[in-house]
This record gives structure tokens, sequence and C-alpha cells, in this order.
């Protein structure tokens, strides 16, 4: 495919939406350590389910927006008024069992803050801390251990499918294609 600018990249980037190329180019895949960061990433990731990322991303400021700018603290304390009012929001996804499950998850991510010192602590935990470096995957054994075990604390929506492209999404999971001009970036661990 031929790109504006000459770079070539991966494939599912979408040459004619600024916001997607911007995100391929300097978020896809980069390592967060952040725990604001990661919880929402992970609330994004879990309204994608049965949706494109692309839909979610054009949301992405409506969403920061109706939660409150993802404050772990005010979206766990959501009630049912609240989730009512997200219902009713139309610049977001308005899904109520996705909406539920965001407190929810809200709620099960501050428990693991609690037992782990930090979300970034539990998430990089299962990979020792390092990169895996994989290509052309929807699951792994890691997003299907991360999933399980996210599912046993009492998370929603996050089967192994969402599991890994949050984990790609956070760069836990570096999976720039083969041609693509972040490709080569690819560091491998010893």
């Amino acid at each position: 495919m031929e790109w504006a600018d000459g770079k070539t990249r991966c494939q599912w980037a979408n040459p004619k939406n600024e916001r997607y190329i911007r995100y391929h180019d300097e978020e896809w895949g980069v390592p967060v350590y952040d725990d604001h960061k990661l919880f929402e990433m992970l609330v994004l990731e879990s309204f994608q389910a049965g949706l494109s990322w692309e839909c979610v991303l054009n949301k992405q400021e409506s969403f920061r927006e109706a939660f409150d700018g993802f404050d772990l603290e005010k979206v766990c304390a959501y009630d049912q008024e609240k989730m009512e009012e997200l219902r009713g929001n139309p610049g977001i996804i308005r899904n109520k069992r996705k909406i539920e499950s965001a407190v929810t998850n809200a709620r099960v991510f501050r428990s693991i803050q609690e037992e782990f010192g930090s979300f970034s602590d539990y998430i990089w935990g299962f990979t020792d801390g390092k990169v895996v470096y994989e290509k052309g995957l929807a699951h792994s054994a890691l997003s299907d251990a991360i999933s399980k075990d996210l599912k046993k604390r009492g998370m929603k929506f996050v089967g192994t499918t969402i599991i890994y492209a949050y984990l790609q999404a956070i760069g836990v999971i570096y999976s720039h294609e083969e041609g693509c001009f972040l490709e080569h970036c690819r560091r491998r661990e010893g």
C-alpha cells in the first residue's frame, strides 16, 4: 500500500484516518507502565468486543469525557444512575453490559493494585517485565492465562482475544508486521 508520507505500515492501519495512523505510529506496541493509561486501555479494549478498534479509537475523547478522564476512583463509585446516564451518551458505545462491566472491572483493577502494588506490576509480572515479540496471532498462552486470571477475579469482557489485543496495545506483546517501518524497532530479548 502506498502511504502519502512514504512509510509502510501494518495492514490494519487505515491510511484515511489520521487518528488511527497516529495511534499506529506513536502508541500501539509501546510499553505502558502507568496504571491510569493501563486502566483506560483496558476499558476501551473491553468496549471493542464485537466491534473494530477503529470505531472505539474514534470515540476515545468522548469516552474520556464520559468516564471522568478514566479516574479509577470515580469509575469505581459509579451507581445505577451514572450507568444510565452513560447509556444515554451518544458519543460512546452504549451497550449496557459493557458499561456495567467497566465499573465492575474498575473495582477489580483497584483490588489488583492493592494486592500487587500496581496493576502494572501485575500485568508485566506475567512476562517478568519482558516484551514478547510475535506476529499474526489473535490469542496465545499468555493471553489465555491472563484472561483466565482476570475472569477468576471477576472481570467481564476480558476474553483471550480482547486481552491479546490489550497486550499488543500496551506493548507487552510487540506485533508490528513484516515491512512496517516500526517492525525494525523490535529488540529481541536475550
